[in-house]
């Protein structure tokens, strides 16, 4: 390759490729959101019925049986997983599975705040742990899809029917993207700004009923901050899961959040999301495909990422990632797609349904152009 490439002509219309906050759904502006929950309290009519349609739209698109609820919760994914963590942990042993930082960062719950001695089976960036090696009596935590590493869990196929521990599955990066099997899956959390692009700052926490039955049998030995309080007087607090949430939400937030339901119902609900994300990582698989400089982090098609995909640069460190990023912004290419600060150094590209096609397949020149600049500037 020539160390001087000139400036490819077209760049895609929308370059956000950021793997959170995502990308908007494409035709998005703040005028279309519904205003008129604004300034109200969350408690109000209006209030909870838009909290309650928010629910009701993200049960109908993720397919969620009638046996799972569906709550919105503060503090994003990492919030609603700790949730789940904090109330119903230490009944029975628990098992960590971690390839990426936010499967690490559950195992740094479990051992320094919760005091839990967890069997932890890791895999290093780009690869799956052994699924074979989980311990079903035990309660399992994983990640559905390793936004930092770009390996997901293949199916549930690996989650027995019978299990007797509970699946926890943080599953932010995997929700809207896959078809998820409800049925194996006790606990599993999301945030909103990942696969539909909305606002930060809330999660979601859907609760199994076997997850249901912990939270009113069991009381863990930790005190529960208020935000994590799950429960009244033994009984699931049923409010929580119909738009009655812990703390003040934001009604902006949740508009935004509404609006992205919307739109994914008219492209096809479910399938139209994930019909998309794979169009795109296919498209990206191409460019990867027909250039020897870059490779996939996660090597096994079977295993690899949709939405969060992580990309090897030849002869790369940190700093040629830095320059790459900051050529591609500058030029209004392709923003924040360096990849996670604790992933080996690489590019990250988001390919979740709210990004367009033509605008992944756009991107191969522009990455051609930032690879042969970044390294005639070193």
């Amino acid at each position: 390759m020539t160390e001087h490439l000139a400036v490819p002509a077209t760049k895609p219309a929308r370059p956000y490729f950021s793997s959170g906050p995502c990308a908007k759904p494409p035709g998005w502006s703040p005028d279309k959101l519904a205003t008129e929950s604004l300034g109200r309290s969350h408690r109000s009519k209006i209030g909870k019925a838009r909290l309650g349609y928010c629910i009701d739209l993200m049960r109908e698109l993720l397919r969620l049986p009638d046996t799972h609820r569906i709550g919105i919760v503060p503090g994003s994914d990492t919030g609603a997983f700790e949730m789940a963590m904090w109330t119903m942990l230490g009944a029975r042993g628990v098992t960590t599975l971690a390839w990426e930082s936010f499967g690490e960062g559950w195992v740094t719950d479990a051992v320094k705040q919760l005091k839990i001695d967890p069997v932890v089976i890791r895999a290093p960036y780009g690869e799956l742990p052994d699924l074979s090696q989980v311990d079903w009596s035990t309660d399992v935590l994983f990640t559905w899809n390793g936004t930092t590493s770009g390996v997901r869990v293949p199916d549930a196929d690996w989650i027995p029917a019978d299990r007797e521990g509970l699946s926890f599955a943080d599953a932010t990066s995997g929700v809207f993207a896959y078809d998820i099997d409800w049925a194996k899956i006790d606990v599993a959390t999301f945030s909103w700004q990942k696969v539909l692009g909305g606002e930060g700052g809330h999660g979601v926490l859907i609760l199994g009923p076997r997850a249901v039955e912990r939270l009113e049998s069991y009381t863990p030995a930790w005190p529960l901050p208020k935000v994590f309080r799950l429960t009244s007087k033994g009984k699931l607090s049923e409010g929580i899961f119909k738009g009655e949430t812990i703390n003040t939400p934001s009604m902006l937030a949740v508009e935004d959040c509404i609006a992205a339901l919307e739109w994914a119902k008219t492209i096809g609900g479910a399938d139209g999301l994930i019909a998309r994300s794979t169009a795109n990582a296919r498209a990206l698989d191409k460019i990867v495909a027909d250039r020897q400089w870059l490779g996939h982090l996660a090597t096994d098609i079977d295993t690899r990422s949709t939405t969060s995909v992580c990309l090897t640069v030849e002869g790369a460190d940190e700093a040629l990632i830095k320059k790459m990023a900051a050529l591609l912004e500058a030029e209004g290419a392709a923003f924040d797609v360096a990849g996670y600060r604790d992933a080996p150094p690489g590019l990250r590209i988001w390919c979740g349904a709210t990004v367009e096609l033509a605008d992944i397949e756009a991107l191969g020149p522009w990455l051609d152009w930032a690879y042969a600049s970044a390294r005639g500037a070193n």
